[in-house]
């Protein structure tokens, strides 16, 4: 078996599906999940907003629903059709996930979690609560709680949105008091206010020597599988690059995984979660925010790992034993194929990308692309860690659109 030494309990590839897991999303999260379920026997159906999406053409249409999570008829029917219910976002309101618990469908990671995670500063109040390592922040419910933040923390600051903040949306810097009411106005849309307040918050500016992060699968009974620490590269806000394993001291990557470890734990979360942290010179290392479900920063363990994160995913949510994440290779590198224009998806290059030795290219499906979108990636084993980066680059520079 490619994801493990092991099939589940009772499964073995090419067997009849005898489980059937929902996903609440259709996106390439989905998509490399429901490729993952194959190989374990596992039945996945998902629900997503327009037909044809990258998971669904996976699944197919048969198993494909086209509703929003939002409208109760459409979780519904999710739910007369599955098993269990897992998600590829965080956005997905604590209280559908509670609708469809209280009428028997499991949902995985759980509604408690979910609405502790998707505020950002319960998350931060939760893992401060919990005595680990984070920046320091201050809520913001007013342009005055922001400049006596800035008095007490220094500038620049990072004012963040506390909800439905993904790849930079929902951010700003601010460099000092003269800045403030840019960066407020700029956030205080849908997700920046909350009856009549601002519903914000703060956080110190971060000098860090590098951004690291763990993708940590626990399952349902507790036990925990975590991946290499990995190095993450971001540009405007988007991770770009990943490589593995990370090139740091040994006793911070040591740090960093036990420190993710323990952050899952505090939010009592089932299933993958990415765990995005910095590191500092003199070795500490902060964490950043929790993602509940496979990450961009997981994408290598596909080829790279023993087990891949979608596959230990499913494995923990549906209560199985967690597959084994080392390393198949030295190291690993991934780069995301990001839009660079507007225009219908028409990708070229794959040929000559799939022709590199020990690279492996994946696209999403999106029908089209947008700058900054997320079109695919490519992944590429190596002896060391520049040769597996040297290889994803090149690979990647193949595929224009």
């Amino acid at each position: 078996m490619p994801d493990g030494e092991t099939a589940a309990p009772g499964q073995g590839v090419g067997r009849a599906f005898s489980l059937r897991v929902g996903i609440l999303g259709g996106g390439q999260l989905g998509r490399m999940t429901a490729e993952a379920a194959r190989d374990l026997g596992v039945e996945i159906t998902i629900l997503e907003r327009e037909a044809g999406s990258p998971a669904g053409q996976i699944v197919g249409p048969a198993r494909e629903i086209v509703g929003d999570w939002r409208n109760l008829e459409a979780r519904a029917a999710l739910a007369e059709r599955v098993d269990l219910i897992t998600l590829e976002s965080e956005f997905v309101a604590a209280d559908a996930l509670q609708w469809l618990v209280d009428r028997g469908t499991p949902v995985y990671p759980g509604p408690a979690t979910l609405r502790v995670v998707q505020d950002k500063l319960l998350q931060k109040e939760r893992l401060s609560e919990a005595r680990l390592a984070v920046p320091r922040f201050k809520v913001v419910r007013r342009e005055a709680d922001l400049l006596a933040a800035g008095a007490e923390l220094g500038w620049p600051l990072l004012l963040k949105a506390r909800r439905l903040g993904y790849d930079g949306h929902g951010n700003a810097t601010v460099d000092g008091p003269d800045a403030t009411a840019a960066a407020i106005e700029s956030l205080a849309g849908s997700a920046g206010r909350r009856d009549g307040d601002l519903d914000l918050y703060v956080e110190e500016f971060v000098h860090f020597a590098g951004e690291i992060a763990v993708m940590v699968t626990r399952g349902r009974d507790g036990s925990i599988a975590a991946y290499p620490v990995v190095d993450t590269f971001q540009q405007n806000h988007i991770c770009h690059e990943v490589v593995a394993p990370a090139r740091l001291p040994a006793a911070v990557a040591e740090r960093a995984r036990g420190l993710a470890i323990q952050a899952v734990e505090a939010v009592d979360a089932v299933g993958v979660v990415g765990v995005e942290m910095f590191w500092l010179d003199d070795g500490t290392v902060l964490l950043n925010e929790l993602a509940p479900r496979p990450h961009n920063s997981g994408h290598y363990t596909i080829e790279a790992c023993r087990t891949s994160q979608f596959a230990n995913h499913l494995r923990a949510v549906l209560g199985w034993p967690l597959g084994p994440v080392e390393l198949v290779a030295p190291a690993a590198a991934m780069v995301n194929l990001l839009g660079t224009r507007s225009a219908p998806a028409n990708p070229g290059g794959v040929e000559e990308a799939g022709s590199i030795d020990r690279a492996y290219l994946h696209l999403y499906g999106k029908r089209d692309v947008r700058v900054g979108r997320k079109m695919g990636h490519v992944t590429a084993l190596g002896d060391t860690a520049e040769d597996a980066l040297a290889r994803a680059r090149r690979a990647a520079r193949c595929i224009v659109w």
